[in-house]
């Protein structure tokens, strides 16, 4: 028999229990965050749109901006776009909308991006995070990261335009396998700033200093190789290292993987 005691006792825990705050992980995952994703070469903010859809869906904001000279910006192409020149417009993008707390994600080339702006306005900085990207120390440039065939290779198809820029590859080069993927990829791409391939990255601190940083490592068609990060990645070095099952071109190839991934370090 139910006594009126323990109703009370019912009552009193129910009313505890809704009362009680939500555990500290539950608000850590529902916390919005603003996620500022930078493409890599020949892309644009477009190659991202698989992927914002995914993590506005879940509540945060993201931007994706195509840097000086590529994609819908591609009329601004000239020989005085660098690497600077992208890392300045990275900065200002930060600084203008006042952004705080930011999950900065860089791929490929875009790795030199984010490590230029998190040298210069890290304060603005939650979090790193290099997708398949190239990432050099101080005094190296993205060129180091090549053998000396393939500096030469780039040097030669960024002649007939002045040495002013490189075209696109194939789609098929970023890993996409599907065939209307590598069609709609190559309507998207435009040629790359060929200074930002030569310019040296300068950096005041070692490469992400201070911030949480992590590798994303994709394991599927076209993935860069080791080369591409000149500096120790590891637990040791402050990194934290995330396999991926993706192409390159993760955006493209794998977008739910991704934005899981990035919801996960967020």
């Amino acid at each position: 028999m139910i006594t009126r005691r323990r109703l009370a006792r019912a009552a009193a825990a129910t009313t505890l229990a809704t009362l009680s705050p939500t555990p500290r992980r539950a608000v850590a995952q529902s916390r919005a965050r603003t996620y500022v994703l930078i493409h890599g070469a020949w892309h644009g903010g477009w190659c991202w749109q698989r992927v914002t859809s995914r993590l506005t869906a879940a509540g945060h904001r993201v931007l994706a901006p195509s840097l000086a000279g590529l994609a819908e910006r591609r009329h601004e192409l000239s020989a005085a776009i660098d690497l600077d020149t992208h890392i300045n417009q990275t900065v200002e993008l930060l600084n203008r909308h006042d952004l705080r707390d930011v999950v900065l994600v860089g791929h490929s080339y875009g790795g030199l991006v984010i490590t230029g702006a998190a040298d210069r306005a890290p304060a603005r900085l939650a979090h790193l995070a290099y997708l398949d990207a190239v990432i050099v120390n101080d005094g190296e440039a993205w060129s180091a990261t090549h053998p000396a065939k393939l500096v030469a290779a780039w040097a030669r198809l960024a002649a007939p335009s002045g040495n002013v820029s490189v075209p696109p590859p194939d789609a098929g080069a970023f890993g996409i396998a599907s065939a209307a993927d590598r069609a709609w990829v190559n309507r998207q791409t435009t040629p790359h700033p060929y200074r930002t391939y030569t310019q040296t990255l300068r950096l005041a601190r070692p490469p992400g200093e201070g911030l949480r940083k992590t590798h994303i490592a994709c394991r599927g068609a076209a993935a860069l190789s080791p080369a591409a990060r000149r500096i120790r990645i590891d637990a040791a070095h402050g990194w934290s290292v995330r396999a991926l099952d993706a192409p390159h071109d993760a955006m493209i190839g794998a977008p739910a993987a991704l934005a899981d991934l990035l919801l996960s370090i967020g």
